[in-house]
């Protein structure tokens, strides 16, 4: 059999590995902390890479997953939540978990445990599906839904992920989408090559909250340098994106990462679902997250890219990201 699953216990972590045995691609995935990926490993001239920054152990897990979010699912809504207030239907919301600067930040699922309901491995590939049943956990958002995340691992260094949401409830939601990993490709983040084609850059103000408008940007369309540029910032991606699963290697991808040094490649495929693009740069710019996004930060107050989901109704969102060494 060309690919694996596997389950471990490492550093105090539950993991799950996916795996191509020929070519020793592997992602490693945290069912038990917010679904979140932990590792994807690809092979290179000196041994195996792991292109994801991820915690060392259990303890820095509960540390920091709160503060810097890395690898988390973003549901049910991605970013900030100006002053964690909004108002849906004629009533006001109030989040209890507040960010340091007093946003509602990154949604509610970040660090749940998520259900394995299926692992299959075969000669194309390995998959696996997850979900969190959430249900009215925060008074300020008062819903229920599925929230269902298949992980595939694909020939040619490609990790594909699903999500899919369901309005299990009565009434209509809102909802958006997004994920929080942090790549690695070596050496410093002012060293490697970036390049995406942005629409526009949405303005923020002091707090990171978008003021409403769209600006002209297109600093990275043809790809440049990093260097000392510190980014945290949404933009909105130039159409178009990934239609469908599954072709990650035929379509032109929507950003890329290359780090001439080691020949490193991360390219990234996110479906039509995805439009927003937010980029930060972390202190000690070892890593970048690049958070593909269904909707603006704050969106349930500005609406942009904010989807209403009547019961019963689902929505999937799929990213593909491929590794590439060169």
């Amino acid at each position: 059999m060309s690919f694996s699953i596997s389950h471990l216990q490492e550093k105090g972590l539950s993991l799950v590995s996916l795996k191509e045995e020929s070519t020793g691609t592997e992602a490693i995935l945290m069912p038990a902390h917010g679904a979140a990926v932990f590792a994807f490993l690809v092979r290179t001239e000196k041994g195996s890479f792991n292109v994801i920054d991820t915690y060392k152990d259990l303890s820095e897990l509960k540390t920091e997953m709160g503060r810097s979010f890395k690898g988390s699912k973003l549901s049910p809504f991605p970013c900030r939540i100006a002053g964690a207030k909004y108002s849906f239907e004629n009533k006001e919301h109030i989040f209890n978990g507040l960010f340091p600067d007093g946003t509602a930040i990154h949604g509610l699922l970040f660090d749940k445990e998520f259900i394995i309901e299926e692992a299959l491995a075969g000669e194309a590939s390995a998959c696996l599906t997850m979900e969190y049943l959430y249900d009215r956990l925060d008074p300020a958002y008062p819903h229920q839904y599925s929230c269902r995340v298949k992980y595939t691992l694909r020939p040619g260094n490609i990790l594909e992920v699903d999500t899919t949401v369901t309005n299990t409830g009565e009434g209509t939601m809102p909802i958006a989408d997004g994920w929080h990993p942090y790549f690695q490709l070596g050496g410093r983040v002012d060293d490697w090559w970036l390049q995406f084609g942005a629409a526009a850059i949405v303005e923020f103000d002091a707090q990171l909250i978008p003021t409403g408008r769209l600006l002209k940007y297109d600093s990275f369309n043809k790809g440049r340098l990093i260097g000392t540029e510190e980014m945290d910032n949404c933009f909105l991606l130039e159409p178009p994106v990934l239609p469908t699963s599954g072709t990650a290697n035929k379509t032109v991808p929507a950003c890329e990462l290359f780090n001439r040094e080691n020949g490193l490649r991360v390219s990234f495929f996110p479906g039509a679902g995805y439009p927003y693009l937010q980029l930060y740069t972390p202190p000690g710019r070892q890593s970048i997250a690049v958070e593909n996004l269904s909707s603006a930060p704050d969106s349930f107050n500005n609406k942009m890219g904010l989807l209403l989901l009547g019961a019963g109704d689902s929505q999937t969102f799929t990213v593909n990201y491929k590794v590439g060494v060169e």
